[in-house]
């Protein structure tokens, strides 16, 4: 986006950012916003209707997305909304085109725990660590487990969070290859990247199958029957991206009948997942509370991303993480 002139240009005042649901959370340390920028707290989107006037920024730490976009129309200045999240396909809406306003988002910051929750999940597939963990007292078992070096893994969505997976993989010994919405040439992480008309021949060459897929309309069930079909009977399936790229019932059945090996998931069709979901009490099925890439501190690398996009904001810089409002994310990732 072209922003506006910062303050040391014709003395422009500072924007006003509203934090929205900034109350009750727990925050870092948000001085180096308050020195570029005056700032609000508010519990809500409602609590923003006496400001939208002046409003010309919000730091979205809220979920009640759909709420947020309809008071677009309605805010006259605002220009830019920074979301927490790099998955924004509930903000990614044609009414942010119309009012001339900028999405970005956190794209990058849960990348290296997403990455190690990834192989953290393998281990515990591959290396019975989940099975042994279920072990009732006195039985003991036989049978070995198995390596992860030497294996082959599919990583459908070869983005920022695809690579970083990736790059950790191959230092486990893992082949790598991708699955992207645009094939491009062989790197460092991936001897191949294909498009997403070959992914059912790269299903069948997995040992492990890592979905990293944002919801867009060309991705929702994109794994369904026929993909789980396509499967290795002894590949496993990670699911970091979203539960909608998933036809769950498909995935039930393709556990509960052997047709894959087994599962780990950390997003679901609906959240929390269900009591009365199958899927809690499958012995092949590890269920993570879609916090995978909530590593320590990720709030504080939340709030330097925004500082540093506040900053090109006010200097008419190019912002990281633009999203394009047609694909529904920011394409590339990082930027």
């Amino acid at each position: 986006m072209t922003a506006p002139a910062g303050p040391t240009r014709a003395g422009r005042a500072r924007p006003l950012v509203a934090i929205v649901d900034g109350v009750d959370r727990v925050l870092p340390d948000l001085g180096e916003i308050e020195a570029l920028a005056r700032t609000m707290r508010v519990s809500s989107v409602d609590d923003l209707e006496d400001h939208l006037g002046e409003l010309e920024i919000v730091f979205a730490w809220n979920f009640d997305r759909p709420t947020l976009l309809d008071v677009v129309p309605r805010a006259p200045r605002l220009r830019w909304i920074q979301s927490i999240s790099a998955g924004v396909e509930e903000f990614a809406k044609p009414v942010l085109a119309e009012h001339d306003v900028t999405l970005t988002s956190a794209a990058g910051v849960y990348d290296p725990g997403l990455a190690e929750s990834v192989l953290g999940f393998l281990l515990a597939l591959s290396a019975r660590i989940l099975e042994d963990a279920r072990l009732t007292p006195g039985s003991w078992p036989t049978g070995g487990t198995r390596l992860l070096r030497g294996t082959t893994a599919l990583i459908v969505g070869a983005g920022s969070i695809g690579t970083e997976t990736g790059r950790v993989l191959r230092a486990a010994g893992v082949r790598v290859r991708g699955i992207a919405r645009t094939p491009r040439a062989a790197d460092a992480v991936f001897e191949s990247i294909r498009g997403q008309d070959a992914l059912l021949d790269e299903l069948g060459v997995a040992d492990h199958v890592v979905n990293v897929l944002p919801r867009t309309a060309s991705t929702e069930r994109m794994f369904d029957g026929a993909a789980f079909e396509a499967m290795k009977p002894t590949a496993f399936f990670v699911n970091i991206g979203r539960g909608a790229t998933v036809d769950q019932p498909a995935l039930v059945d393709a556990l509960a009948s052997g047709r894959i090996g087994g599962a780990a998931l950390d997003v679901f069709d609906v959240e929390p997942l269900p009591a009365d979901s199958p899927l809690w009490t499958m012995p092949n099925v590890l269920i993570s509370p879609h916090r995978a890439g909530d590593h320590d501190g990720w709030p504080r690398d939340v709030v330097a991303l925004f500082v540093d996009n506040l900053r090109r904001y006010l200097a008419g810089e190019p912002l990281r993480n633009v999203v394009d409002i047609e694909l529904g994310y920011a394409p590339g990732g990082r930027s």
